[in-house]
C-alpha cells in the first residue's frame, strides 16, 4: 500500500519549472536590463563606457605594438599590462571587478596561446573558440525551443517564460536569436580567412571591430525587432 505524500516535503518540480528557474537565473546573470524608459540598456550590456574601453584598448594595444614593432614578447606585455592596470584601477576604486577580472583573464589566456603558437596571428585563437561555443550553443537552443536570447529578454520585459505559450512571440524571439547566431558566424566567415591568410593587422582590426560595438547594435536591433506589437483598440 502507497503512503500519502508528506505535505512538509515540497512537490517535485516539473521538466518545466526547472526549465523556468534555469531561464531566470540565465537570464540574471547577463547583464541585461531596461533603463527609465523602459528600452534595453545596450550600454549597461557591455559594462558601460568603461567596460567598452576595458575590452577595446588591450587589443587595440597588442595590436599597435605588433604593428609597430613587429616583436610578440613586448607587445603581449603591454596588452596584458594595460588588462591589469583596469584591474588594479577597479580595486583601488573599491568598484565591481567582475569584469575587468574577466577581461583580464581573456588577456591571460589569448598571451598563452601566442606564446604557445609562437605568432602574433595566435593572438586571436581563442576569440574563434568563444565564438564557435556561442555559435552551437544558441543554435542548440533554438532546436529544442528554447533561444537563449528569448529566455533573457523575456525575463528583461516581465514576460519570465510565458511567451513560450504565444506563437508569435516564440516565432519573435527565434528570429532575433537567429540574428545573433548571424552575428557570431559572420565573424567566423570575416576573421578565420584573415588568419589563414596570415594577415594580422586586417585581423586586429576586424577584432576590434566585430566585438563589443558589433555586439551592442545587434542587441540594441534584436530588442527593437523583437517587441510586443500594441494592443489594438476593440471598436
Amino acid at each position: 500500500m502507497t503512503s500519502p505524500p508528506d505535505p512538509t516535503e515540497p512537490a517535485p518540480q516539473s521538466a518545466g519549472d526547472r526549465m523556468g528557474r534555469a531561464a531566470e537565473d540565465l537570464a540574471r546573470r547577463s547583464g541585461l536590463r531596461r533603463d527609465a524608459n523602459g528600452q534595453l540598456d545596450v550600454l549597461s550590456a557591455v559594462g558601460g563606457w568603461r567596460g567598452v574601453i576595458e575590452s577595446i584598448l588591450p587589443g587595440l594595444v597588442y595590436l599597435a605594438c605588433v604593428v609597430l614593432t613587429g616583436e610578440l614578447v613586448p607587445a603581449l606585455l603591454a596588452s596584458l599590462g594595460t588588462a591589469a592596470v583596469f584591474t588594479v584601477l577597479r580595486l583601488a576604486q573599491r568598484q565591481a571587478v567582475t569584469q575587468a577580472i574577466a577581461g583580464l583573464m581573456g588577456v591571460g589566456v589569448c598571451t598563452l596561446f601566442a606564446r604557445a603558437g609562437g605568432q602574433a596571428l595566435d593572438y586571436y585563437v581563442p576569440g574563434f573558440i568563444t565564438n564557435v561555443v556561442a555559435l552551437v550553443l544558441l543554435s542548440i537552443s533554438a532546436v529544442v525551443g528554447w533561444p537563449l536570447l528569448g529566455v533573457v529578454f523575456g525575463y528583461v520585459r516581465g514576460e519570465s517564460v510565458e511567451w513560450r505559450r504565444d506563437p508569435l512571440r516564440r516565432v519573435a524571439y527565434q528570429r532575433v536569436n537567429g540574428l545573433l547566431i548571424a552575428m557570431f558566424a559572420t565573424r567566423l566567415l570575416v576573421q578565420v580567412p584573415l588568419y589563414v591568410a596570415e594577415n594580422v593587422t586586417a585581423l586586429g582590426i576586424a577584432r576590434l571591430v566585430m566585438g563589443a560595438p558589433l555586439y551592442a547594435a545587434v542587441l540594441w536591433v534584436a530588442w527593437l525587432w523583437s517587441r510586443p506589437r500594441r494592443e489594438q483598440p476593440a471598436g
